[in-house]
């Protein structure tokens, strides 16, 4: 990691003034006033320098995409191992995982006919192949489940297309997970998805699929929201459009991975354990930065900073950087298994994986008491305007564990177009900002450190 110099240190204080110029919310109640302090102190180490945006360059500059199964991962798995040690963090180590290997290798879409056309794709997640020289088959057209099902009877040999503008993301990625195998089931030979995602420059977005058990498995892919507007285009004139998809896609046997993880233990309650982290394993497109190197950094850095300033709380903070969330969730499992007979002794367990754009606050799920609490230590952050508690928070990786032992669980929100660049190859460094991973740090470490240092357990 490099070192910031105290020059730089300056330049981006100037260009990031500290949170106190903002107005806050409200005030914190008087039970919050032993944690001032030390609020203060984690605020100030977060914002006085890029160390955290530096930190998150590095992981996406050297290791790049962190697929399931690549050497990239498991090389930024090791490095995560030895940086941790080097934080200080304590009880550090990688918990081995068996995670699905995909593989995409070579994949192109085009236009057959006199003037062939080039279409801009990416194969879905776990995705089947094309035989060696690719499938053929004329376009056919759906904007729903109701739309393929009435024409069952003009799918057999075709590729479908579910050109489904993106609302939000639980609403549209159904079509990518279970369009597939609907289409399949009526005999098509391949199925394209329009990208689950806003428009965004011919910006294709991959994701998982979920074969359905029983059901042909074909190939798919997703497409870009400007060619899925230019089928459309031309089906609508009448056109016959016939199509060439061409994919590599294959699994390899399971592969070795691990979780990531580190600690800063407890003075008092060293059993009881406050978890926070993200997943470390990113599609093989761009470079994982907002998803979701961006939470496991924040969450990373939040032990950092207190290690930094020698604040230990009563309870132990755990940091983990799952894998194998993108293509399977094996890290979430392996977590819950592994650790099956402590999660009595969870406290609280916290996931960030919607990005890293400005902090606004946290979702929260668990009792109406625990909520009083959370929206109590919330208050600390109104100076960076992070105060809001909405209404449900979790994650996919904190998931099995917190439904396992009824936790109390937690997720960063933030404010920004994280679905523009989802799951694409855009999803590099450069579109993160140094004093939004600041903030985010500061908050979940502002979070998670009340929560593990106040003297009654939350619940």
């Amino acid at each position: 990691m490099p070192i910031l110099r105290p020059l730089a240190i300056a330049a981006l204080l100037l260009q990031f003034p500290p949170p106190a110029v903002d107005i806050p919310h409200r005030t914190s109640p008087e039970w919050l006033a032993p944690y001032r302090d030390a609020t203060s102190r984690l605020m100030g180490e977060a914002i006085a320098s890029d160390f955290a945006w530096q930190r998150l360059a590095y992981i996406g500059d050297t290791f790049g995409h962190r697929l399931s199964g690549s050497p990239n991962l498991e090389a930024a798995i090791k490095w995560a191992v030895e940086e941790m040690k080097r934080d200080g963090l304590e009880n550090v180590r990688a918990e081995p995982v068996k995670v699905p290997h995909w593989v995409r290798g070579r994949e192109s879409l085009e236009i057959v006919g006199a003037a062939p056309q080039p279409l801009v794709i990416l194969g879905l997640g776990n995705s089947v192949g094309t035989p060696p020289a690719g499938v053929e088959g004329d376009l056919i057209v759906v904007h729903s489940f109701e739309e393929l099902d009435a024409a069952r009877d003009r799918v057999k040999g075709k590729i479908v297309l579910f050109n489904v503008p993106f609302t939000n993301y639980g609403e549209t990625v159904r079509f990518r997970a279970a369009g597939p195998s609907r289409a399949g089931s009526l005999g098509a030979v391949a199925a394209l998805v329009r990208a689950v995602g806003p428009p965004g420059l011919r910006t294709p977005h991959t994701g998982a699929l979920a074969y359905a058990d029983g059901q042909p498995q074909i190939p798919a892919a997703a497409l870009t929201t400007e060619d899925a507007a230019r089928l459309q285009r031309m089906v609508d004139r009448g056109t016959t459009v016939r199509l060439k998809l061409m994919m590599e896609a294959h699994f390899l046997p399971d592969a070795d991975s691990a979780n990531v993880v580190g600690e800063i233990r407890g003075r008092e309650l060293p059993n009881e354990v406050v978890v926070i982290g993200g997943h470390f394993d990113s599609w093989d497109v761009g470079t994982g930065s907002t998803d979701d190197g961006g939470g496991c950094v924040v969450a990373w850095d939040a032990l950092r900073m207190m290690k930094k300033l020698n604040l230990r709380p009563r309870r132990t903070i755990r940091v983990v950087l799952w894998t194998n969330e993108e293509n399977g969730g094996r890290g979430g499992v392996g977590y819950r298994d592994r650790h099956l007979e402590e999660l009595a002794g969870h406290v609280m367990m916290l996931e960030s994986d919607g990005g890293v754009f400005r902090p606004t606050g946290f979702g929260f799920s668990g009792s109406e008491a625990a909520r009083t609490k959370v929206r109590d230590i919330a208050s600390l952050l109104s100076g960076i305007h992070a105060d809001t508690i909405s209404p449900s928070g979790g994650g996919a990786d904190i998931g099995p564990s917190v439904q396992q032992a009824n936790i109390p669980a937690l997720s960063l929100d933030v404010e920004g177009n994280y679905f523009l660049i989802h799951h694409t190859p855009a999803d590099t460094i450069d579109k993160i900002d140094p004093l939004d991973i600041a903030r985010s740090s500061a908050a979940v470490a502002i979070m998670s450190y009340v929560i593990a240092e106040m003297p009654e357990r939350l619940k």
